[in-house]
């Protein structure tokens, strides 16, 4: 019903970008490596969609007839964040790179932390994978009732605390006192999460119960365009997080992919002119962070299954776009996201799919969707919209 969509398939890249040795992630390829380390992936309708002319992946075949228009996107903004994933997809080209604490944060900040947030203390302070060192400070949060801080290759203060330990709503206000008065410029630090866990020792799990405080975009996005045309702007995820609530008019957070796909078949049906902006991180979070190659094939499988149903809801007025923000190749020793290209699919039911070749910016999703509702704009980009061919 001349709606737009774009699922973000977040952390599914689909091969190293030219400066990835800039980033040490040299050989990443999520798609292709996660293929090669189970023997092959089972995605017959990504398949159909022509996924597989994009790059070589084991198991996903070409087609001479794709039903969607294939490529890959380049990122021009710096780093391999989310946040900048996604401000560039929607339009922007962000050149002034977040701040980055590899050594864990300067004392000035730990010491204006405990000030601020009146907490007694803290553990931790390095960079870590969110799983590993909750298994490694979990007992010493428990025993102090300090909060976990800690940070990752990423842009990212994350303050990790057990909910019977520090409840969500004071695990959520120290977060809102570190994004509000702590890391304020020049520090640009692009998200403060909270990471709230369950459990006893031995036995700690994270809780679907995260939060993110992110900073605004430095632009108009497509989302504040759109908002502005008085046209309906839909958010399914952490979309709502990473554009810090702004030019967005309904809100639907979700904790799993299969809740952010419930929610798609739920605006296919019902939304008319809308855009429809939904992430899917459950292949980022669970399976990218974790070197999960097993999981995530099992994730892009059921992603794959629940494909048909969308396509069905959706007519010959609508479009859809299909693509990620970044890599996160689960088979490198990393277990930060990876520097990548991202797969792009644009299907219009009833339309002969093209090859899009090699965009050479992630903002071409964002200018293809302004010209679907036609509405004039100074985004970054070149407008693939059918007829329009670049």
């Amino acid at each position: 019903m001349n709606n737009f969509f774009i699922i973000i398939l977040d952390g599914v890249g689909i091969g190293e970008l030219p400066d990835a040795k800039n980033y040490g992630d040299e050989g990443s390829n999520t798609l292709s490596n996660i293929a090669s380390a189970v023997g092959g992936l089972d995605l017959p309708n990504l398949a159909k969609l022509g996924l597989g002319n994009i790059n070589e992946i084991k198991g996903v075949h070409t087609v001479s007839k794709p039903l969607a228009s294939f490529g890959k996107l380049n990122e021009v903004s710096k780093g391999k964040d989310s946040t900048t994933g996604h401000w560039e997809l929607a339009g922007l080209n962000i050149q002034t790179d977040f701040s980055y604490f590899p050594d864990g944060f300067p004392q000035k900040i730990i010491d204006d932390f405990i000030s601020l947030t009146k907490c007694k203390g803290i553990v931790g302070n390095k960079a870590a994978s969110g799983t590993e060192i909750i298994k490694e400070l979990g007992a010493e949060h428990v025993r102090t009732g300090f909060p976990i801080v800690y940070t990752s290759a990423d842009s990212v203060f994350q303050i990790a605390a057990h909910e019977d330990i520090i409840p969500l709503e004071r695990l959520y206000e120290i977060c809102e006192i570190t994004r509000n008065k702590i890391l304020v410029p020049p520090l640009n630090v692009g998200r403060v999460i909270a990471r709230p866990f369950i459990g006893t020792p031995g036995n700690f799990s994270r809780t679907t119960n995260r939060k993110d405080f992110s900073l605004d975009p430095p632009d108009e996005t497509l989302l504040d365009l759109l908002y502005k045309k008085n046209i309906p702007t839909i958010a399914i995820g952490k979309i709502n997080d990473l554009f810090n609530y702004r030019g967005i008019k309904i809100k639907e957070k979700t904790k799993s992919n299969l809740e952010g796909c419930n929610k798609l078949i739920e605006y296919a049906s019902k939304a008319v002119h809308s855009f429809i902006f939904a992430n899917l991180v459950d292949f980022d979070v669970y399976y990218g962070h974790r070197n999960d190659p097993e999981g995530f094939a099992s994730a892009l499988k059921e992603f794959d299954d629940f494909l048909p149903n969308l396509l069905n809801a959706l007519d010959e007025t609508d479009s859809l776009i299909i693509t990620a923000d970044h890599g996160n190749d689960p088979t490198t020793p990393s277990t930060d996201h990876s520097r990548e290209y991202v797969p792009l699919l644009y299907y219009i039911k009833n339309a002969e799919g093209e090859n899009l070749g090699i965009r050479k910016t992630f903002s071409d999703v964002g200018k293809t969707a302004a010209d679907f509702f036609n509405v004039e704009n100074n985004l970054n980009g070149i407008s693939f919209k059918k007829n329009k061919l670049n």
